[in-house]
């Protein structure tokens, strides 16, 4: 009668943020996969996780380290990974007061056995009772509202920080995938690339990001398009500087990272057998993931395909959900859940 409710947890592991989903309340957490490190008597000790560590990153004294231990999808680090699921998981227990859950996870579609075995395990070290996983990309199909389980083909391309993922699926299983270790992240850096080459000013990913966000786009304006003001470290005599950046640099900076999403989209169009295919002219391609909000993708890749492309209406949150329906509604889903071996 006293006993606490077992509310099990899905968990959307991202490069850049995890999202956790509680059974029966919908996403609880969303929050940045960083850990801050401190050296201690030469051992490492957790010093904060999430958005505290992210404040860190570029800002640490030599006794700490800010590290993402998700990287292009996958568990870097098992050890602190495993840490930071746990941290998340304390988190929202104390929050609602429930016993070691069950957890789901979504995976890579690309990820390789012992990759899916580090993330199991790392749930298993956070104190899950039992861990199912779930690849990416079918969830995201789930979060965006894609009829998965019926005998007609639907296309999502989940566009994550770390890896691309694009995957055909009918019946409730991927009958095609393909999945790039490209995503936000190899952008950001493309960009940074280009300022420090073309400005050779160096500037941080934060910033990289910003100008993303702000004036990043997927295809050529007329003219230069829009512009922002950036500052960073002039590389010739180390002190600060500011320049004015144009959204035309910035499509050029970032051609090849999004020419890699482009050319694995048109790859997945082209070799989908004929049945699915004339399934996929009618739904056209759904974009799910943040990389799904840059600027004007969604008609570049309609112009690559010929297809027609739409953004879910909740891109950041389609694996998080789908992972969590696919929870709720495990009987439904048995046949989508993978092995880590």
């Amino acid at each position: 009668m006293f006993r606490l409710p077992r509310r099990d947890l899905a968990i959307d592991l991202g490069t850049a943020n995890t999202l956790v989903y509680v059974k029966g309340r919908g996403i609880v957490l969303n929050e940045p996969s960083v850990v801050a490190l401190a050296s201690c008597k030469g051992r490492k000790q957790v010093l904060a996780v999430g958005k505290e560590a992210k404040l860190m990153l570029g800002r640490t004294p030599d006794a700490v380290e800010a590290i993402r231990p998700v990287r292009d999808g996958v568990i870097a680090d098992f050890e602190i990974a495993g840490e930071m699921i746990r941290h998340f998981a304390r988190k929202v227990r104390r929050r609602l007061s429930f016993l070691s859950p069950q957890i789901m996870l979504g995976v890579p579609s690309g990820s390789t056995p012992v990759e899916r075995r580090a993330m199991q395990q790392a749930a298993e070290g956070a104190g899950a009772r039992r861990v199912f996983l779930i690849e990416g990309s079918v969830a995201a199909a789930i979060g965006a509202g894609l009829p998965v389980d019926e005998p007609t083909g639907s296309m999502v391309v989940d566009i994550g920080s770390g890896t691309t993922e694009v995957a055909v699926l009918s019946l409730g299983g991927i009958v095609y995938s393909r999945s790039v270790r490209v995503g936000g992240d190899k952008m950001d850096e493309a960009i940074i690339a280009f300022i420090r080459r073309e400005y050779n000013l160096l500037i941080g990913a934060d910033t990289a990001e910003r100008i993303k966000t702000a004036i990043g786009s997927a295809c050529l304006p007329d003219g230069d398009g829009r512009s922002m003001t950036i500052k960073g470290r002039d590389l010739t005599n180390g002190l600060p500087k500011e320049i004015l950046v144009t959204e035309r640099e910035v499509v050029y900076s970032m051609a090849e990272p999004v020419g890699a999403i482009i050319d694995a989209v048109s790859a997945a169009v082209e070799e989908t057998v004929p049945e699915l295919a004339a399934d996929i002219v009618d739904r056209g391609i759904m974009l799910t993931g943040g990389g799904a909000l840059l600027h004007k993708l969604d008609r570049v890749l309609r112009n690559a395909t010929r297809l027609p492309v739409s953004i879910a209406d909740n891109p950041l949150s389609c694996v998080a959900l789908g992972t969590g329906a696919a929870l709720e509604q495990k009987r439904s889903f048995t046949n989508v859940f993978i092995s880590a071996s």
